[in-house]
């Protein structure tokens, strides 16, 4: 059994995949955008503590979700190089985890920030 990993080597792990998900993961980079207009929006709107919780949640499990779809398919490529039903399965299964967060997180984000957006413009 090998030895446990000290934890700067753990997060330096964890760093290099967040970093190659950023480079290389089109998705992420637009979720990451969305995420910042959609903190300035409440900041700008001085939201409650409550509701910046929510939000941090909120895009927090859709860019969670984006990596564990990136890692599933970078598995399944991995384990079956060839085109495979099942393949298909895992890739569209997983995508569709983060289509759902996302639908989730726009609702929530409408939700949170549309009164006190509309209220701004009235």
């Amino acid at each position: 059994m090998k030895g446990k990993t000290p934890i700067h080597r753990s997060f330096a792990f964890a760093l290099a995949g967040l970093f190659y998900f950023l480079r290389t993961q089109r998705h992420a980079r637009i979720h990451v955008r969305a995420a910042i207009v959609v903190f300035v929006a409440a900041a700008w709107l001085h939201v409650s503590r409550q509701d910046w919780a929510i939000l941090i949640l909120t895009v927090s499990l859709v860019l969670s979700l984006e990596a564990v779809n990136t890692a599933i398919e970078a598995a399944v490529d991995l384990a079956s190089p060839q085109i495979h039903p099942l393949a298909k399965v895992a890739k569209d299964v997983a995508a569709a985890a983060v289509l759902i967060s996302a639908i989730g997180a726009v609702a929530i984000g409408v939700f949170i920030l549309g009164p006190p957006l509309l209220a701004r413009f009235r």
